[in-house]
């Protein structure tokens, strides 16, 4: 990510670790898996065609300590013992952490008690495993993805390949082993070299949080055992056309890669289906060739894939088989979705289309876990939040993810967003070596074939902050080219271009730090005008439980030091110190009395500037020409590691006031107040109008007390946003005051609620000063006065019933307000048991709520009964002016 006239927006930072050692802080309850037990799992390579194996887990350990070579820790009789046994998909330190080699590296400065020295070495990855070679059986050993930083492969004492070969976090290897394999035991062992990312083209956290201390060396995706008969099938994928704006018909194209295995002549039958059509032709093949193999199928009233707010995301399958003399020698299926995406220049501004239609991108940075280590329950209950909070989008930057996230995002209907990072080796381009331009074609081509058939898979950034110079651009076009790439390229993140694809059309103009709510609707610099790949407002403090979880209680009370460095936050000087974020904090809210109410105040603070945002770009998605809002990518979403900025919910997921603001801003149908000129507008993500809907607004002093109150018909304009008058400014209002807006369907039953707290005193920005990662304030918002609202009174009661899936609960909690003053920012929870433990995950329906004299709200909870670990699911609520309370 890189500003205007800078070399890096974010420099690397350098990470300073002391000795390794045990003597570290651990809370009372450790938060790192176990290790795997014993030597590992029994790995049987069976001579059946078309079946693979994968690698379940290794045997780990550093080449300071196994000192001999891969020729003899390669062989089967080679003793490891004293060896850890780690996961399938490990880098060293997830390794390490697996095994318990350290105390809570999550907790505290604990991971900065890792010894980086420990992985300046080679570590090496073991494996034995069982085989029946069969006369006619090949097998391949295949990479799903490299070895981070270099690898050096050997089966049973003989070198595979070496670290001339195996290179970079993202090509993919195949090896044919079948004549190094003999019956029984058999060993593999992959030698790992350390990483540095400005020497190879790997993976960094650049500011994201603190840095792994081993910059993720070694294994983080599969190895496979793969066998086939005299043909293999390779590559199998599916290519849609629509012929828009008709969506009545599409073309589906299979192609599948047959190679002979074999010195001499073979002919195959290769026979399969895809959406619902059977397909089948017989090919000869010459010794050791390969082909590429085409079938084009003509499907009537297709169903189409499209995301979750536009609609259904059904998926087909496709399968292929290679029969030889009848028999089976190899088999592929691929799950595909029929859709189209196109993109189209807007003065300047990329706006992406999806079946004909404009896609309002509105999405945030992925970040894959610290230790790249994958916890597919954990990916499951983000997507399940992501949808929830409304976010249609996942952007990856250089940090593509393993296979079980789109396949999850394609069922789901979330797009993602795919390319390169920034800040590392994969930045400068222009010093590419003849092995990193080799390298970086191996890493598209590689990424490219693997990601192809997921539907929500819609572009692919080639470069971040950086276009890439022309000859690397013929590269990454020529790889896509390759892997028959279907949907838009795009030169980098940033404002630039390249020769071939020209403009980016996508804008990178920060801001990473606070900023007030309105700044988001002005069309300067982040603000909501044209595609914004990475903008946000930095910092977001979860609640105290969380809190208390991954920091010692004297940096609990540091927090509240807004010129001290925070471990949690970043390690780039930028991003270390709460800073201006702090200062607004005080000068608009009041500067906090103690801890729990810089926690307090924060959640405030972060709710309205993150509705705020997204409220912009879906006002703005109809504007026209240049100001037209196309996309925005919230910096960012979740949390590599335990922090303190940067995300919508938190490396737990618990959500806070972030993800609130977030989650109402981005509702498909939603009525919002807008910051810069008071207008209302309703914003509709559907595809058709929605006519006899009303907007009933509501303005009250800090009292409570009614001000005005005024209704106004609207029909929701289809896949865009209409105003709704502005918002009633009448004489007397207090400092600080409410807007209520209520969005009512024919039958006035609402569909839509949204609460507004309000400063007769505006924010201003000064655009002249600042720098590329934030615009400062020359005035602020007085909302000092919500400080001092007289006590709110409720009721709550709650009841639960078995929730939408199988082993899960939902509690719907009713909150009454039955005083005379408003119940400000109640936040619900639900406990294990009374006084116990937060429960999480949990879909909130809303949270975060603000009632006014005699209303009433239901909020439902949804989430595992297993997570109340036995306990009864307690619900307690408290607010801004309300104390704590268990519901009934």
């Amino acid at each position: 990510m890189l500003p205007k006239g800078r070399t890096l927006r974010r420099p690397i930072p350098l990470l300073v670790v002391a000795a390794m050692g045990l003597a570290v802080l651990v809370p009372d309850a450790a938060a790192n898996a176990g290790p795997v037990p014993g030597t590992g799992k029994p790995l049987n390579v069976a001579a059946n065609p078309g079946k693979t194996s994968t690698v379940p887990d290794w045997r780990l350990q550093s080449s300071a300590k196994a000192t001999q070579g891969g020729d003899v820790i390669s062989g089967p009789s080679y003793s490891d013992a004293g060896w850890l046994t780690v996961p399938a998909r490990s880098t060293v330190l997830a390794g390490l952490i697996a095994n318990n080699k350290y105390g809570d590296v999550n907790y505290s400065n604990n991971l900065s008690k890792v010894n980086k020295g420990d992985f300046s070495v080679p570590w090496w990855y073991r494996k034995v495993f069982q085989a029946d070679p069969q006369p006619g059986v090949s097998t391949f050993l295949k990479l799903n993805g490299g070895v981070i930083s270099r690898g050096e492969i050997w089966i049973n004492g003989k070198k595979v390949a070496g670290t001339d070969t195996v290179i970079g976090a993202y090509p993919t290897y195949e090896f044919n082993v079948t004549g190094l394999l003999k019956k029984g035991d058999n060993a593999i062992a992959i030698k790992a070299s350390p990483s540095d990312p400005t020497k190879d083209l790997v993976i960094h956290f650049i500011d994201w949080s603190q840095l792994p201390p081993d910059r993720n060396q070694g294994l983080f995706r599969d190895v496979d055992l793969v066998t086939s008969g005299a043909v293999s099938l390779r590559g199998l994928h599916v290519l849609t056309d629509l012929p828009l704006p008709s969506l009545n018909s599409a073309t589906v194209t299979v192609k599948v890669d047959a190679r002979n295995n074999t010195g001499g002549t073979v002919t195959t039958t290769v026979a399969g289906s895809a959406a619902g059509q059977n397909y089948s032709q017989n090919v000869t093949l010459n010794a050791n060739e390969t082909k590429t193999l085409t079938f084009t199928l003509n499907v009537s009233n297709p169903q189409i894939w499209w995301p979750f707010q536009m609609g259904a995301s059904p998926l087909y399958e496709a399968t292929a088989t290679a029969t030889v003399n009848g028999a089976k020698s190899d088999e592929q299926k691929e799950t595909f979705g029929i859709r189209e995406v196109t993109s189209k220049m807007i003065s300047g501004n990329r706006q992406y289309q999806i079946n004909g239609k404009p896609f309002l991108v509105r999405g945030g940075g992925w970040a894959s876990d610290l230790f790249l280590r994958t916890n597919v329950q954990k990916i499951a209950d983000e997507l399940m939040l992501t949808k929830s909070m409304g976010l249609n989008t996942i952007r990856l930057e250089g940090k593509p993810e393993n296979d079980e996230i789109y396949d999850m995002a394609d069922r789901m209907g979330i797009m993602i967003m795919t390319g390169w990072e920034c800040c590392s080796k994969w930045q400068n381009t222009g010093g590419f070596s003849a092995e990193d331009k080799k390298v970086a074609g191996a890493s598209a081509e590689g990424e490219a074939k693997r990601i192809r058939n997921h539907p929500s898979v819609f572009t692919f950034l080639i470069g971040s902050d950086e276009a890439p110079v022309a000859a690397v651009e013929t590269i990454y076009l020529d790889a896509l080219k390759r892997a028959d790439w279907q949907t838009p390229v795009v030169t980098a993140a940033a404002r630039r271009s390249s020769p071939q694809l020209g403009a980016s059309g996508m804008k990178m103009d920060g801001p990473y730090w606070w900023e007030p709510p309105v700044y988001w609707y002005n069309n300067q610099k982040g603000g909501s005008a044209g595609f914004a790949s990475e903008i946000g407002p930095g910092p977001a403090i979860p609640e105290m439980d969380e809190l208390k979880k991954f920091l010692s209680q004297g940096e609990i009370d540091k927090l509240t030091d807004y010129n001290a460095k925070q471990y949690h936050l970043s390690p780039s000087s930028t991003f270390s110190k709460f800073g201006i974020w702090g200062t607004a904090l005080d000068n608009r809210y009041g500067k906090p009395a103690n801890v729990n109410d810089f926690v307090k105040k924060a959640q405030l603070q972060q709710y309205e500037t993150n509705r705020a945002q997204f409220e912009a770009f879906g006002r703005d998605f109809s504007d026209t020409g240049g100001n037209q809002a196309q996309g925005v990518i919230y910096w960012m979403q979740n949390d590599p590691w335990p922090k303190l900025y940067w995300h919508l919910y938190n490396y737990n997921l618990a959500t806070a006031g972030s993800y609130f603001g977030a989650k109402t801003a981005n509702k498909a149908l939603h009525v919002q107040y807008s910051y810069d000129d008071k207008s209302l507008a309703v914003v509709n993500m559907g595809l058709q109008d929605v006519d006899g809907l009303s907007v009933q607004v509501t303005v009250f002093n800090s009292d409570g007390t009614q001000k005005a109150d005024e209704t106004r018909n609207v029909t929701a304009k289809a896949n865009g946003s209409v105003r709704v008058g502005n918002l009633p400014q009448p004489a007397g209002l207090s400092g600080a005051y409410f807007a209520r807006l209520l969005l009512k369907d024919s039958s006035g039953k609402v569909i839509d609620r949204n609460v507004y707290w309000l400063s007769t005193k505006a924010d201003t920005l000064n655009y002249g000063g600042g720098d590329w990662w934030y615009t400062p304030q020359s005035a602020y918002a007085d909302l000092k006065g919500l400080s001092s609202l007289k006590a709110g009174q409720v009721s709550v009661s709650s009841a639960t019933t078995p929730g939408t899936g199988e082993g899960r609960l939902a509690t719907h909690v009713t909150v009454k307000n039955t005083g005379t003053s408003v119940a400000f920012f109640l936040r619900a929870s639900v406990r294990k048991g009374s006084g116990g433990a937060e429960v999480l995950p949990v879909d909130w329906s809303d949270n975060y709520i603000t009632l006014f004299p005699g209303e009433t709200q239901i909020i439902r909870a949804e989430y595992r009964q297993s997570d109340l670990g036995g306990a009864q699911p307690v619900v307690e609520v408290s607010g801004h002016n309300v104390s704590k309370r268990s519901a009934s």
